[in-house]
């Protein structure tokens, strides 16, 4: 790694701790106001944003870039209007900076507040996922913090377009340009600096493949908010309702099969297994040519309906195929249910599908995931579907935060203490 390369790097984290100072006691209309700048510079910059995003297709398809990853570089004119609108919806977010969480006296008088505060500097890695730079930006902006962004070559000059109507956005609300910036360079040593400058950047978000995570998580001498895979099921109960069933599952595996939170996993249970299999495969196969990796149970049934299947293999049960491709069991209890998804799953999204509402608090209950729903797609594990706004990441770790992480979810907290004159004996 060159000297130089290593330098730019740690310059830019030195000016973006430095901007972290200013945005944490930022007012709130100034950050609203950059926000409301992005968005229309969003729309007002539709035709210069798709030619950018046009130069990283070109070269996504000279590279044979896999359709899933392709299908999240691309930008198209709804999708810079959802970017849009995600924006707003931060603007109109409460700022979460300097909300108390906590006031108590203690017996000699001391008043204790606990406030929440930015976190200060997060270093955001991702890959062939232009919508990151945005999302990403304006949560870190209106939390108070400071945001280093490292995308991938995939999608560098959609990347570096969209960072310059950050810039533009913040130098109009007179906050620090320097409060998001883009690394110029996509070359591996940039993110493998970045990644040791434990002094000026307190936390690592990425997101991405599980290679990149591992990478990031196995380098980084800085704490790593992750997830490595999103291996969601759908368990269908033996009290679901078969048209609900058929509904959430399609939209949960085909409404966007490259994405984390889409199904991979499908369990039935043995009671409805030969009833509701059949329906389901021809629902999907209506949708779309889905591969069905079956166990033995499964297999069986759709043999006798003539639907094609193949044999799933023991690895297919804990994949996340990001592709048309559903393993497919039968399962003979909810208990069984839970214990088979607690085993297999990745502990990012789970559902169940079931009238019987003991069964559902059960589930709700036993799932150890960060996102547990009843009767609705996995699909909705998303921040702006939460009510969010946009979402850096979503958390299957324990410490800190999980699932979608919104503006309260970038911040930490302090405690502000006022005495009297108070000492301690």
């Amino acid at each position: 790694m060159s000297a130089d390369l290593a330098q730019l790097v740690t310059s830019l984290a030195q000016r973006a701790r430095a901007a972290s100072f200013a945005l944490a006691t930022a007012p709130t209309a100034a950050k609203n106001a950059a926000l409301l700048r992005l968005a229309d510079l969003l729309t007002s910059s539709t035709d210069t944003l798709l030619a950018a995003n046009q130069r990283d297709l070109a070269l996504a398809q000279e590279n044979n870039l896999p359709p899933a990853q392709a299908d999240r570089l691309t930008l198209t004119p709804a999708r810079l209007a959802q970017l849009a609108a995600s924006v707003r919806q931060v603007a109109a977010l409460p700022d979460p900076v300097g909300e108390l969480l906590e006031e108590t006296t203690r017996p000699n008088g001391l008043v204790l507040r606990k406030v929440r505060v930015p976190i200060g500097v997060i270093g955001i890695v991702y890959e062939a996922r232009p919508n990151v730079t945005i999302d990403c930006a304006i949560l870190c902006l209106k939390s108070g913090n400071a945001a280093i962004l490292r995308g991938g070559r995939e999608s560098f000059h959609t990347n570096t377009a969209l960072a310059a109507l950050i810039t533009e956005a913040l130098v109009s609300a007179s906050l620090p340009a320097d409060a998001i910036q883009l690394i110029p360079t996509t070359d591996r040593a940039a993110l493998t600096t970045l990644l040791k400058l434990d002094t000026l950047v307190h936390c690592i978000i990425p997101r991405g493949g599980e290679s990149l995570i591992r990478f990031v998580a196995e380098n980084s001498t800085i704490p790593v908010i992750k997830h490595f895979k999103g291996v969601c099921f759908v368990y269908v109960d033996r009290a679901a309702d078969f048209a609900m069933a058929e509904k959430i599952l399609v939209n949960a595996k085909l409404q966007r099969p490259g994405v984390c939170n889409a199904a991979e996993q499908l369990l039935v249970h043995r009671d409805v297994a030969e009833e509701f299999l059949p329906l389901a495969a021809r629902a999907l196969f209506a949708a779309h040519s889905v591969e069905l990796r079956c166990d033995s149970a499964a297999a069986a049934i759709l043999a006798r309906e003539n639907l094609p299947h193949v044999a799933a293999t023991d690895a297919d049960y804990s994949t996340e195929f990001l592709d048309y491709i559903l393993a497919v069991r039968v399962t003979a209890s909810l208990d069984a249910a839970i214990a088979t998804i607690n085993r297999d799953s990745s502990n990012h999204t789970d559902a169940i599908i079931t009238a019987d509402e003991s069964a559902a608090q059960k589930f709700l209950a036993g799932i150890d995931s960060a996102v547990v729903l009843w009767n609705a797609s996995t699909r909705f594990d998303d921040g702006f579907e939460f009510g969010l706004g946009a979402e850096i990441g979503i958390s299957t770790d324990r410490l800190h935060a999980r699932g979608p992480m919104g503006l309260r979810e970038l911040c930490s907290y302090k405690w502000q203490v006022t005495g009297t004159g108070q000492i301690r004996a």
